[in-house]
């Protein structure tokens, strides 16, 4: 495994579909399957893709920024912080699984609404 491609990969890969071109990032970077574990999202590529190009009509102007990628054995893990129309701020966590040929094919998530007021002075990210 090359975890320094690994990550680049997985950065490209969720910044392309959630900019708005998923059909795109499942060619370039997944496998011939993709297991989703998000309740929210359809299991498969064309759950994936489905997903993505909604959000892309529903919310044009969303914006994510990658603050941390972490690689290990097949996984890598992003820390994102997302901004949504109505400056609705999000922090996700999200981990991708890569396959004996560099693919992904697997993904959890967890997100979580960024507060108004926080009780620390501290960002979640």
């Amino acid at each position: 495994m090359n975890l320094v491609e690994n990550k680049e990969n997985a950065i490209a890969f969720y910044k392309m579909a959630y900019e708005g071109n998923p059909k795109k990032a499942v060619e370039l970077y997944a496998g011939d399957q993709y297991i989703q574990h998000n309740p929210d999202v359809a299991d498969g590529i064309s759950g994936f893709i489905e997903y993505f190009e909604r959000m892309k009509t529903e919310y044009p102007e969303k914006s994510i920024e990658f603050v941390r990628c972490i690689a290990e054995d097949d996984l890598v893990a992003l820390h994102t912080h997302q901004i949504w129309p109505g400056n609705d701020q999000y922090v996700t966590m999200d981990f991708f699984r890569f396959d004996e040929n560099g693919k992904i094919y697997e993904h959890w998530d967890a997100i979580q609404q960024i507060p108004k007021e926080s009780a620390n002075p501290n960002t979640m990210y």
